[in-house]
């Protein structure tokens, strides 16, 4: 009951078999078997638990208000699909014989779902009236739109403005302001720091790359230069479209309610506000990086945990948030910030002395004074 997970038995799960592989990826660290012994509950009749729950092996007993009874065994065609999935819960089920589950949080298991069916139905529009969607196709796949309502992408695409390019330009150029992104739609680019002798490659860019939008989110100067390997053609997306493109529900947010509930279950408090604001008062066994330093930090940070990020606002958590769901990591920002909580919540989540802890260069954290 402990074996890793079959992918093949997870693609057999409606409607897990249509997510796309950045989500599985999203989902990775819920991907864990539960096992329950013969005789052991999963849940009771009336439960009404935000849980999507699969069995992957033995035999559980759905038994519903009436006395009747189903048995339901692991490989069988009623076990692709959720065990009795509608809330509250119409029927007690209990293990038969020793099993092992997989529960999956049911509000991200909808977004995701939502998400991948929305871009297909808007991907079969868009071949519909003739436009050429390869090069979307693999836009999509870029972390950066994972949470983008479809809706801003369709009127993104309306935004973009294209530059047929001869290799060798210089799209982006390192030190200069940022007033726009880039998205790649044909060719092939090269991102480098520094010149001549100093020259270092960081990466090459393929059809459906975004770059240049850190320069917007950190409102800092291009950290790079992009130049076109072959001749190719960008699309151009100003300052404000982009951040319109962001707009929520872009970001995750929770309220103080249902951060204490993440807390709960392992997740963790990041400050993201400077070191200073942060040593003025902080959540008990919060993580200080400031957003401007996020990027370089992530390191620090555990991919298999969630994050709850918060600052005075709100604004610069939603940022931190993009940022790290970016990356791949679990992240929540707390709706309108510190400033817009009740005194009570307020006074019982910060503290001026309390533990917490300073995200170090070198790779290290270490205590807050």
């Amino acid at each position: 009951m402990t074996e890793p997970l079959n992918p093949e038995q997870l693609r057999s799960f409606t409607p897990l078999n249509v997510l796309s592989e950045q989500q599985w990826k999203e989902l990775r660290s819920q991907l864990v078997p539960q096992p329950l012994l013969a005789g052991q509950l999963l849940f009771r009749q009336g439960d009404q638990a935000r849980t999507t729950y699969y069995l992957l092996s033995g035999e559980l007993s759905l038994r519903d208000a009436a006395g009747g009874e189903i048995h339901l065994s692991a490989g069988s065609e009623a076990s692709c699909h959720p065990v009795s999935p509608s809330l509250p819960r119409l029927h007690e089920a209990r293990a038969l014989t020793d099993v092992s589950v997989l529960a999956l949080d049911s509000a991200t298991l909808n977004r995701l779902l939502t998400w991948r069916l929305s871009y297909q139905d808007l991907l079969l529009d868009l071949q519909a009236s003739g436009e050429d969607v390869e090069w979307l196709e693999r836009l999509l796949e870029n972390p950066l739109f994972a949470k983008v309502p479809p809706t801003n992408v369709r009127a993104m695409l309306e935004r973009l403005s294209p530059i047929d390019l001869p290799a060798g330009s210089r799209v982006l150029v390192e030190g200069e302001a940022g007033d726009c992104c880039y998205f790649l739609k044909s060719g092939r680019a090269e991102v480098f720091r520094g010149a001549d002798n100093g020259r270092q490659v960081l990466a090459e860019l393929e059809v459906g790359a975004c770059f240049g939008e850190e320069a917007l989110l950190s409102d800092q100067p291009r950290n790079a230069t992009v130049t076109l390997i072959e001749e190719g053609v960008v699309l151009r997306l100003d300052r404000q479209d982009f951040f319109a493109l962001l707009k929520a529900p872009v970001v995750d947010e929770v309220s103080f309610g249902e951060a204490a509930r993440l807390l709960s279950n392992g997740a963790q408090w990041l400050d993201v506000r400077l070191q200073a604001e942060y040593e003025q008062a902080h959540a008990q066994q919060a993580l200080n990086m400031p957003l401007h330093l996020l990027r370089l930090k992530t390191r620090l940070l555990d991919q298999a945990r969630t994050y709850l990020c918060y600052c005075d606002s709100g604004k610069r958590s939603a940022s931190a948030v993009f940022l790290l769901s970016q990356l791949g990591f679990s992240a929540y920002a707390l709706r309108d910030g510190l400033d817009a909580l009740p005194p009570v919540q307020r006074g019982a989540l910060l503290s001026e002395s309390g533990p917490g802890y300073l995200a170090r260069s070198g790779g290290r954290t270490e205590r807050s004074h």
